[in-house]
């Protein structure tokens, strides 16, 4: 029997009993309700499968689909929530702490296999289906052996054998789509689709809001020429990326594109550009499920979050099974793919991502009941993500690939949508030239001192001495990046990897946002480049304060080194987030452009560090190092973090930014919120302006 057919003979045998469990009443009552819910969730997903296979859902109305959408999503919804098993909480109230927390788990496993649904692929719905029928059998067993509930190690070796046992297969799938062009699921809808109909939004299996919708709306009325901008500083800024590092493109086939759902009409034009200098595009989905672990940040194209809160409390799942051999196993599977994928990953030109912003802010609750890594565990997770992330390097390296990055506001953001995203696009498309030559003169007076001094102002209690490279020909060298429009657009800073020894102080802010969290009073003390202390003032206890930093900005790591200081110079970014009360929802890659910023954990050139880099005025940059990543030469397992989160404190918490020469000469570059160094006037009318 063909492999096709088994897994069709599979698939209708074990729809055919869940089909059942709605009707029996073995488990006791609230299990029985547990597994009443989850095999309706499953028959929805089949009916789904089949309106798909069938044509039916490209017939349905835009109210349909709307309608259908929803359903498919509606217990995790905000408002659902609470009373869903989904929720760690409410599951552990009705079904016990243990148990509890792994049907909560199961729920969410079965849950991330909408996508799959919707793109054909029975195989990864038929897994799902057959644990949680593996997962009832035993529940069905013990009640009738013992009249009790199964012992949580029994279920939990069940779970772990699961993600063992069809880890590989996922990581295949999902690499893969990274590196094959040929996976074209979703190239397909958007290349295909006519884009004014906006029913094309529901065939991706992602969650559709109003958001993807305005969207998708607003493109549409926009002009070609402006949609052909937009796309052009996108394409062009990942082109530039490779220009400008010395890397040869030519020898690349493949770029993956990443993007939230709605702006197809603007990725459309991109994947032609990208055809048009000989790279072709892939579409690898975000991860979902507990074999990638969720994230509230999203890793390829996806549509809305229905519930941040939702990702956010199964964000360490694997705590139920991760273990050593588990780990190990995990790194022969990535190894035996990669292997076989080598050749597709030597043509891997990197990502060209298109984030968003403009959503409500979230704060997390911290749920007792939400599965938490061991301290043990944490430990082998980190160890974990290097050794993948050094597999990886060898297959796709660092210092032949390059990407690139832009954002744009949602609809989300406010009434003034149109008039933010008209600002956004100018920002994205500012005159580089213009800030090349201020940020020359920037670097030319940083590259004369030793130290950099930055201190707040206005409640602001940063006070940081940042230790510079010393430049051993000046003539030739330089410590600062001249960052203009390629990889980060938009332009505006001057970026470099400062030595740990020396830099010290306390970083302060008073409120921002770190992938996708709102931190409240974050300090981070540092001694020689390593933050040694930290806190924030978003839970009453300091112990929970801690923990939310040491999960989510140091990500499990003991500690972390000061991978970058730069000065952001982009005051018309500044100006706008100002103008439209917007400073809370700017992402990352702009915020960081609206003043000085620190950056915790990899160098700015991770696995680039070899990689010859010259600034426009014919300068080499040799900042590249610090003491950490000059391990990889004889321990690459302590060269990197895989992780690296910028800081930024705002132009009005600045008091100083200035830098200090050999001779004790200090030069000041910010005070008070502005630019003082000769030739940066111009930097200040955007501050000034209303």
């Amino acid at each position: 029997m063909r492999q096709e057919e088994l897994i069709a003979e599979r698939y209708g045998l074990a729809f055919a009993r869940i089909k059942e469990i709605p009707d029996e009443s073995i488990c006791g009552e609230a299990y029985r309700d547990y597994f009443m819910q989850t095999a309706e969730f499953m028959l929805l997903l089949n009916r789904t499968y089949d309106m798909v296979e069938s044509g039916d859902l490209r017939r349905m109305s835009m109210e349909e689909l709307k309608e259908h959408n929803h359903a498919l999503y509606a217990d995790i919804l905000p408002e659902h929530y609470g009373e869903s098993y989904a929720n760690p909480a409410y599951a552990v109230n009705r079904l016990g702490e243990s148990i509890g927390q792994l049907l909560s788990c199961l729920y969410a496993e079965l849950r991330s296999a909408v996508p799959a649904v919707y793109e054909g692929n029975r195989n990864a719905v038929l897994i799902r289906a057959e644990l949680l029928l593996e997962v009832y059998q035993i529940f069905v067993s013990e009640e009738q052996e013992t009249g009790g509930v199964p012992e949580i190690d029994t279920l939990l070796r069940t779970l772990y054998w699961y993600v063992n046992d069809y880890y590989e297969a996922d990581f295949e799938e999902r690499t893969a789509a990274v590196l094959d062009a040929d996976r074209d699921f979703a190239r397909r809808i958007i290349m295909e689709s006519n884009l004014s109909d906006l029913r094309y939004l529901y065939y991706f299996g992602e969650y559709i809001t109003e958001n993807e919708l305005e969207t998708a709306a607003h493109l549409n009325e926009m002009s070609e020429e402006r949609i052909r901008l937009m796309a052009d500083t996108y394409t062009e800024g990942y082109r530039i990326g490779f220009e400008v590092t010395n890397k040869d493109i030519s020898i690349k086939e493949t770029v993956a594109i990443r993007y939230a759902l709605g702006f197809e009409r603007m990725i459309r034009q991109a994947v032609q550009n990208f055809d048009r200098i000989g790279l072709q595009s892939s579409f690898c989905r975000a991860g979902g499920s507990v074999f990638q672990a969720r994230s509230v940040n999203k890793n390829g194209y996806f549509g809305a979050n229905p519930n941040k809160q939702y990702d956010y409390d199964h964000r360490e799942d694997q705590a139920l099974f991760l273990d050593n051999a588990l780990a190990e196993s995990r790194y022969a599977a990535a190894q035996r793919v990669y292997e076989r994928y080598k050749e597709q990953a030597a043509l891997f030109g990197g990502p060209a991502v298109v984030e968003i912003f403009g959503e409500t802010p979230f704060v997390p609750e911290v749920k007792k009941e939400a599965c938490r890594l061991s301290e043990k565990q944490q430990k082998l997770s980190v160890a974990l993500a290097g050794r993948m992330s050094a597999l990886q390097n060898n297959y796709i390296k660092g210092e032949e690939r390059s990407f690139t990055i832009i954002a744009f506001p949602v609809p989300q953001i406010g009434a003034q949508y149109a008039e933010i995203f008209d600002a956004v696009v100018e920002i994205n498309t500012l005159d580089y030239m213009r800030y090349r030559k201020i940020q020359q003169t920037i670097i030319d007076a940083l590259d004369k001192g030793l130290t950099v001094l930055v201190k707040g102002g206005k409640g602001n209690e940063t006070d940081m001495k940042i230790q510079l490279h010393p430049l051993e020909d000046p003539e030739t060298q330089t410590n600062f990046e001249n960052c203009v429009a390629d990889v980060n657009i938009p332009v505006g800073e001057v970026f470099t990897s400062p030595l740990l020894t020396g830099t010290e102080g306390l970083l302060h802010v008073t409120r921002v946002f770190l992938n996708g969290l709102e931190y409240k009073n974050i300090r981070l003390r540092f001694e020689d480049g390593f933050v040694t202390d930290y806190d924030c003032e978003n839970f009453p206890q300091r112990e929970e304060n801690r923990k939310y930093i040491r999960d989510n900005v140091l990500f499990h790591h003991d500690r972390l080194p000061l991978g970058e200081f730069a000065i952001g110079t982009n005051t018309t970014a500044y100006r706008a987030a100002r103008k439209y009360h917007i400073e809370d929802k700017l992402p990352i890659l702009i915020a960081e452009k609206t003043g000085p910023h620190f950056a915790l954990g990899d160098t700015c050139y991770s696995h680039e560090e070899t990689v010859r880099l010259y600034n426009p005025d014919g300068k080499e940059i040799i900042a590249k190092d610090n003491e950490v990543s000059v391990l990889r030469d004889t321990d690459v397992s302590k060269a990197y973090f895989q992780c690296h989160t910028d800081i930024t404190i705002p132009y009005d918490e600045l008091g100083e930014v200035s830098v200090l020469t050999e001779s004790g000469e200090k030069i000041a570059i910010i005070q008070n919120g502005q630019f003082v160094l000769p030739g940066c006037e111009e930097l200040n009318r955007a501050l000034t302006e209303q």
